[in-house]
């Protein structure tokens, strides 16, 4: 294992691919807190596979590159979040019926682009990840995106917590609850977006959930979620990446496979601790 480390660290290919990890893993275990806190895990991963179609429109009219895929992949976001919850108001069906419709839909549409475009070979990258095949400017956006998430996260994390906890009471202190609620939609799209490329769409609900509630056996601090599922969620996506690389296992897969298994250790430890001490 030290040898693998050692030979990460020495291939540009892969230290591209650690820095990746480290911004990408870090963010999205930052949000995970927010996530967690919110109770939304499932609806976040009906829009992660509901990016699908979005990249696939977005190539057949503007061509395959990095930023008509962050492109299509944000606008594919946008629409089926802020569509459900249109369809949600404006109809006798809730939001979760309608994420269900429109992600399946959608994701299926995508297929079917994908099948006519004729770029099958990059089908596997966009459901489940390419660290190795990531480019200066796919850092470039995940530096981006990255930065914006949590800085915008840090800027309101009072207000965010206080607004997860107790809405009425942050609504009465002046507290822009729908507003923020959106900005929050919005940068959880962003961190899909940016893990699209480490770990798909289909694997990026694992990093936008595991770290925070890893974190959560430990602590019922809500404010320490924020800190600790970005480290958390930067350290297993660099280890699961060097095991990936040593094992010649699908470097996303492996990522967030060890993140559910840290969660699991975790939970393991708090059970066997309590149920001692209760022997005890």
């Amino acid at each position: 294992m030290i040898e693998a480390i050692q030979e990460c660290l020495t291939m540009p290919i892969c230290q591209r691919a650690l820095l990746a990890c480290l911004m990408i893993g870090f963010a999205n275990g930052y949000i995970s807190a927010f996530i967690v806190l919110k109770r939304s895990a499932l609806r976040v991963g009906t829009i992660s596979h509901g990016l699908l179609p979005g990249i696939a429109l977005a190539v057949m009219i503007f061509g395959l590159s990095q930023w008509s895929v962050l492109a299509g992949a944000i606008a594919a976001g946008l629409f089926v979040g802020l569509g459900s919850l249109f369809l949600s108001q404006r109809s006798r069906v809730d939001q979760d019926t309608a994420l269900g419709i429109l992600y399946t839909a959608g994701f299926a549409g995508g297929l079917i682009l994908i099948a006519k475009l004729g770029i099958r070979q990059k089908l596997d990258e966009w459901l489940f990840g390419g660290l190795l095949g990531m480019a200066d400017a796919d850092l470039w956006i995940a530096f981006i995106i990255s930065a914006i998430a949590v800085i915008v996260l840090t800027a309101y994390q009072r207000s965010i917590l206080l607004m997860l906890f107790e809405p009425n009471i942050a609504a009465s202190l002046g507290v822009p609850v729908r507003a923020l609620n959106y900005v929050l939609f919005g940068v959880t799209i962003l961190a899909l977006v940016s893990s699209l490329q480490a770990v798909g769409c289909i694997l990026s609900v694992g990093l936008l959930v595991s770290p925070a509630a890893t974190v959560a056996l430990f602590s019922k601090d809500a404010s320490k979620l924020f800190l600790g599922g970005g480290l958390v969620g930067a350290l297993g996506s660099c280890l699961g990446f060097i095991l990936a690389y040593r094992l010649d296992w699908p470097a996303g897969s492996t990522i967030v496979f060890l993140l559910g298994s840290l969660f699991l250790i975790g939970y393991l430890f708090i059970y066997f601790r309590r149920s001692f001490f209760r022997h005890d």
